[in-house]
């Protein structure tokens, strides 16, 4: 998931300075978090009808405060600031991304057999890097499922999915997973997960698929007998919306290759020309796709505006309360979080790759992966060049811990509840909270573990 640099409430006129600010400041921040991965475990009846009460509770919790420090007129700034820079663009893509791939529908056909349910894997956990882990979901899981819908044991092929699918999957592109994008909108370039995330995603990837293969295989139900006659087959229905998903992946790639230095202001904000052809393009490609493309396909996908929704006021909260604790983390030595930084940091004062790595990974498990990216991308300084070179191992370790580590929990990634969702409408009874993860962690810590020692040592 995404939020928004402290830098560009600098450009407004939020300038409280994050070593003058207190821990209070936090408080809303925290309560969105918390919120977000307790409430709908302990109390889903209260959360899921009234969270958007809830979470604009806790946003005046920063608004209020600052109209009574800063007035009317700062307060508009600072907020249009944030929604025109950062959360504007983050909806754009969630959007474009969720209703182009809404559009398209997959049937799979075949005799069942755990060499094709690798390979229906495979697949779905390469694309989720180029369509987005939440896209790749939407596409597999429906047509994965009702693939297997004979067998007597399915909740193994859920497991595996969240962690390859929903997750490890989402490392290759910025629109593979929120983190990432939020990385690529400070300054990140695009490539460079793909550069530096491809090959700790095969280490990942390759030995899950293995153990998914021998799993699968070795419980092939005695009292199931598939159609041997039948061929292998993917069948693609929406076939247009594929060429809007192309568009959606070129329109980002524009904006990290054309740089025209060309900008308009508007009541003190400035717009970058390429970033208002990105976002106008990714409204126009969504628009287009819901109105001019067959309407069966996501008919036969269950395709409904409520995820669309639920993610818009999650983060709009998320993105107003996150403002003054990344302008604390900015601060460095000099801010609130100094202790913290100490505990993670190496003894000349400079991040620790693999310290950040567990920490950031271990967060983002509990919490949501993209509001703990910016949490230690800011620790860590934030300067995207510097973490792009002299501090690479730090960001290699911010990124992977982010991206990966979101399958240790159903919370750690919104895909994996979705997944888990879909899984129990189709009567597959799936292991509680503690059991998942219980089952994530044996089988994914010890190749985090030397995955880490490869690639950071």
């Amino acid at each position: 998931m995404f939020l928004f640099s402290s830098s560009a409430l600098a450009e407004g006129q939020f300038t409280m300075g994050g070593a003058s600010l207190s821990f209070w400041w936090s408080v809303p921040f925290v309560l969105v978090l918390g919120s977000l991965a307790l409430f709908p475990l302990i109390l889903p009846k209260i959360w899921h009808p009234h969270y958007g009460k809830i979470l604009g509770l806790y946003a005046s919790g920063i608004l209020v405060p600052l109209f009574l420090i800063k007035g009317w007129q700062t307060t508009i700034v600072a907020v249009t600031e944030i929604i025109a820079h950062h959360y504007l663009p983050f909806l754009c893509l969630i959007a474009a991304l969720y209703i182009t791939a809404g559009g398209i529908q997959i049937t799979i056909q075949g005799s069942v057999s755990a060499k094709l349910n690798t390979l229906i894997l495979a697949i779905a956990t390469f694309i989720a890097g180029w369509i987005g882990t939440t896209g790749a979901a939407m596409l597999f899981i429906r047509p994965f499922l009702l693939f297997n819908k004979d067998r007597l044991h399915r909740q193994h092929l859920v497991i595996f999915f969240i962690f390859l699918v929903c997750n490890i999957g989402g490392a290759l592109t910025p629109l593979g997973d929120p983190p990432l994008f939020l990385g690529y909108l400070e300054g990140i370039d695009f490539f460079w997960p793909l550069k530096n995330l491809a090959l700790p995603l095969l280490f990942l990837a390759l030995p899950l698929l293995g153990i998914f293969y021998l799993w699968d295989h070795r419980l092939q139900d005695s009292s199931f007998t598939p159609n041997k006659g039948s061929p292998f087959q993917i069948r693609i229905q929406g076939y247009e919306n594929i060429g809007y998903l192309g568009g959606v992946v070129s329109l980002i790639l524009m904006t990290g290759l054309w740089k025209p230095e060309t900008s308009f202001s508007f009541s003190g904000i400035s717009w970058e020309l390429q970033n208002l052809v990105r976002d106008t393009g990714l409204v126009l490609l969504a628009l287009l796709s819901y109105f001019k493309t067959n309407p069966l396909p996501r008919q036969a996908n269950d395709f409904s505006w409520a995820p669309l929704q639920e993610v818009a006021i999650i983060f709009a909260a998320i993105f107003i309360t996150a403002a003054p604790v990344l302008d604390m983390l900015k601060a460095g030595e000099q801010g609130p979080f100094h202790e913290w930084l100490r505990l993670i940091n190496q003894a000349d004062g400079t991040p620790s790759p693999s310290l950040y790595f567990w920490a950031t990974g271990f967060l983002s498990s509990l919490l949501d992966n993209a509001p703990t990216y910016l949490i230690f991308f800011n620790m860590a300084g934030g300067d995207p060049q510097l973490l792009m070179t002299t501090l690479q191992p730090v960001l290699f370790a911010i990124s992977a811990g982010s991206v990966f580590m979101g399958a240790l929990t159903y919370i750690g990634n919104a895909p994996n509840f979705m997944a888990k969702s879909i899984a129990e409408s189709y009567h597959i009874r799936m292991p509680g909270f503690f059991g998942y993860s219980g089952r994530a962690l044996l089988l994914l810590l010890p190749l985090l573990g030397l995955m880490i020692i490869l690639f950071l040592n």
